[in-house]
């Protein structure tokens, strides 16, 4: 009898890992909007504009830093950091809005 797991036990292993890390992943993106909307929330009081160009281009240079130093691909990075910010942006013109409602009415 051997002491390795047999391919389906690796299997189910791994899976249980990844299933682990796509509920941190769930978790950390639920704080990271919560923040966010804190942020959309303040740039509207302040008349300010939902996206900040310039920032977004920082932290998409610093996520591929990121990426490359994890060794995991800076494409698929800038790929899912700019559907995070659109979706960001997206929710911070959707705050303007409502608060442009409210002082209007």
């Amino acid at each position: 009898m051997s002491d390795q797991p047999t391919p389906v036990e690796a299997l189910l292993t791994l899976r249980h890992s990844i299933d682990n890390i796509d509920a941190a992943l769930v978790s950390m993106l639920a704080e990271r909007f919560r923040c966010t909307q804190a942020v959309g929330a303040l740039k509207a009081r302040h008349h300010m504009p939902p996206a900040d160009p310039a920032r977004e281009t920082r932290q998409i240079a610093r996520l591929r830093r990121l990426a490359e130093e994890a060794r995991l691909d800076p494409d698929f990075a800038e790929k899912f950091l700019t559907f995070i910010i659109n979706e960001v942006i997206r929710h911070h013109e959707a705050i303007a809005r409502s608060e442009t409602d409210k002082t209007s009415a």
